[in-house]
């Protein structure tokens, strides 16, 4: 992989970077992004689909940076018992924190700020280190430990650039291009900066789904293409790495373009693989439990794991009636009763599989 020594230039860019093949990619790729979106919509519980997806993508791209922990792991860390403690796993729950509350600040401001940015990136991290004040970030070959890129050093250019990216983000005057190429140049332009002392694969990663919401192209975070990238991860680093020493921007456009159309397809495949699930589990509920009720499907869903404390507070239910329902779908085979340390916890093995599979 070449190294890059260039200087990396404030946006927008100088030259029209929309070629032909590029133009040609983007509309079934925006097909695709507005068939997710009404798929979501159809969804009675919303809150599902961010909850669920959500889960499997801060796996993913926390896996990106060899953060790796188990969907078991994952779905026990999001019980937080006492007796089940996986650093890996708590990583990845900062991921879930930190993607919900940039999905949260900009529902109400409408804006993608660096105030957000660094909001976000606090949460993954667990810190208020902010934007890089010391020099000595480089970027490395993993397997050869050469250094192939060397970001922004100075503090002030970091702010600055930071500042500059901001606005391209935010002022869809300072460039026409479509919101696909902008979001595969915004990704480029935010990981060259690198302007964090870490978790800038991650936050670059939930600036994109964020974005999308931005320009109007989704509702709610669901589109995650880190599946994608760990998918493809070699050619994620090289073609980044051959916009900077080679203003290679065509190939990195159409893989991104790609990612976005490949990832919204498997979202619609597994959205519609969700909803044959709960219809076919409201059925047997309705049909077969007095206690039935669409908060009690909901919370099925919205945890893969669930425990009683979950369906005392989504029911509004005593403990023991909690326990009660439980057992009872348990005892019929309609969920899995585990135990970890002296906490019972209860499985939905079906919609388990489905979302490992992935």
């Amino acid at each position: 992989m070449a190294k890059s020594t260039k200087k990396l230039l404030p946006l927008p860019l100088d030259r029209d970077i929309e070629t032909k093949t590029v133009l040609k990619r983007l509309p079934s790729a925006h097909a695709a992004l507005a068939e997710l979106k009404g798929i979501a919509s159809s969804m009675p519980n919303q809150s599902i689909l961010i909850n669920t997806l959500g889960l499997q993508e801060a796996k993913d791209s926390s896996a990106i940076e060899n953060i790796i922990t188990t969907h078991d792991d994952l779905y026990k860390s999001e019980l937080n018992f006492d007796s089940f403690k996986s650093l890996n796993a708590k990583e990845v729950q900062n991921y879930i924190a930190a993607t919900k509350t940039g999905f949260d600040l900009l529902s109400k401001t409408g804006l993608l700020t660096n105030r957000i940015i660094l909001k976000i990136q606090e949460v993954l991290e667990g810190n208020k280190a902010g934007f890089r004040m010391l020099p000595g970030t480089t970027l490395k070959n993993s397997f050869t430990g050469e250094i192939i890129y060397t970001p922004p050093q100075d503090p002030e250019e970091i702010k600055d650039l930071m500042a500059n990216l901001e606005k391209l983000i935010n002022d869809r005057e300072s460039s026409d291009f479509d919101p696909l190429v902008k979001m595969a140049i915004i990704h480029y332009q935010f990981e060259s900066i690198h302007p964090f002392y870490d978790g800038n694969g991650r936050t670059g990663r939930i600036i994109n789904i964020l974005y999308l919401i931005q320009e109007k192209l989704q509702d709610l975070p669901i589109l995650y293409l880190s599946n994608y990238i760990i998918k493809n991860k070699p050619d994620y680093y090289r073609l980044l790495q051959e916009v900077r020493t080679n203003n290679n921007w065509e190939e990195w456009l159409l893989f991104m373009i790609d990612a976005v159309e490949q990832t919204s397809r498997e979202t619609i495949d597994l959205i519609i693989k969700i909803r044959e699930l709960m219809t076919n589990y409201k059925r047997t509920l309705r049909d077969n439990y007095k206690f039935y009720s669409q908060d009690l499907l909901n919370n099925l869903f919205k945890h893969p794991y669930t425990k009683i404390e979950f369906i005392q507070h989504d029911l509004n239910v005593s403990r023991i009636t909690a326990a009660n329902y439980l057992n009872q779908l348990a005892d019929d085979k309609l969920l899995t009763k585990k135990k970890l340390g002296t906490a019972n916890y209860y499985i939905n093995d079906p919609l388990f599989k489905l979302l490992s599979e992935r």
